[in-house]
């Protein structure tokens, strides 16, 4: 199978199926779907349980996350999350017997409970509750989807089976054989310039940042004097960076980013102090 095509049910987006929810249409008792059958763009194919499997690792799922498939096909994620980590899942699915059919099997595996299957379009539904969104979609319908996925909250994890995100680079990744999933933690938005609070040392700090993604740069001002932030990493909510004191210090730097403020800790010499941060000027990238 070549990736010119999906390997799982990708939904449309023009609009959501009548009777969409979770009811919809019912799915005959022996319905099966068959493996490469076509639907309204490509043909689906299901995901191994081994990749599933790697696929919650690079998530770190757990017990407290709500994890959203999109594009359920047969309930094979949602269901083998829930029955592996003990979380709640959802699966948005496009076909309406496709979508029932995987309702019947998360009824078989006693899990009606902690797993919802939605007949409905993935551009229409919200997801935004998700801590991770699983996906198995070509590349060029996740670029469609990544401002909505940008624009959720800062630390969920969205992994995809097979395909990229375009110039969003993943953050972690597994491959083996044919089998590939990506993963990327959605990072909070700190590009602009921001003022910092060091009680400690009562310096006039100016931070300036660059952002790409996850990737970010950038330089930090104190007392006058500018100098390039070391180090700078942002995974999801949480920023890191190094700098070079007036005193000639070491400083590490490690803040929570929460909107419009930064809160965290500032460690020299084995000291560890607060440190704190307001955003003066957002800037678009």
């Amino acid at each position: 199978m070549t990736h010119t095509y999906a390997r799982r049910q990708v939904l449309a987006w023009a609009l959501a199926t009548a009777g969409g929810g979770l009811g919809g249409c019912a799915s005959a008792p022996d319905y099966k779907p068959q493996r490469g059958q076509m639907g309204k763009d490509v043909m689906w194919l299901p995901t191994s349980e081994r990749l599933t499997e790697k696929m919650l690792q690079l998530a770190n799922a757990g017990p407290q996350d709500l994890l959203y498939d999109l594009g359920a096909g047969d309930g094979v994620i949602p269901i083998y999350a829930a029955k592996t980590r003990g979380l709640r899942a959802v699966g948005i699915e496009y076909n309406p017997k496709l979508a029932a059919h995987a309702r019947q099997n998360v009824q078989r595996a006693g899990l009606s409970e902690r797993v919802q299957i939605i007949t409905g379009d993935i551009f229409a539904e919200d997801f935004s509750r998700a801590s991770i969104v699983t996906m198995y979609l070509l590349p060029e319908i996740n670029q469609q989807l990544r401002p909505t996925l940008l624009a959720m909250k800062p630390g969920t994890r969205l992994v995809s089976n097979s395909f990229d995100m375009g110039d969003w680079e993943p953050d972690a990744r597994f491959e083996e054989g044919r089998e590939l999933a990506l993963m990327w933690v959605v990072p909070a938005q700190v590009q602009g310039q921001w003022d910092l609070q060091f009680p400690e040392r009562r310096w006039a700090m100016q931070l300036g940042l660059r952002q790409r993604y996850q990737n970010i740069g950038g330089s930090l001002q104190i007392e006058g004097q500018t100098q390039a932030v070391l180090g700078a990493r942002l995974s999801g909510s949480e920023l890191r960076f190094v700098f070079v004191g007036p005193d000639e210090g070491t400083y590490q730097v490690r803040m929570q980013v929460q909107g419009a403020t930064l809160k965290g800790e500032v460690t020299s010499y084995g000291v560890t102090h607060e440190i704190t941060g307001t955003l003066r000027q957002a800037v678009r990238g």
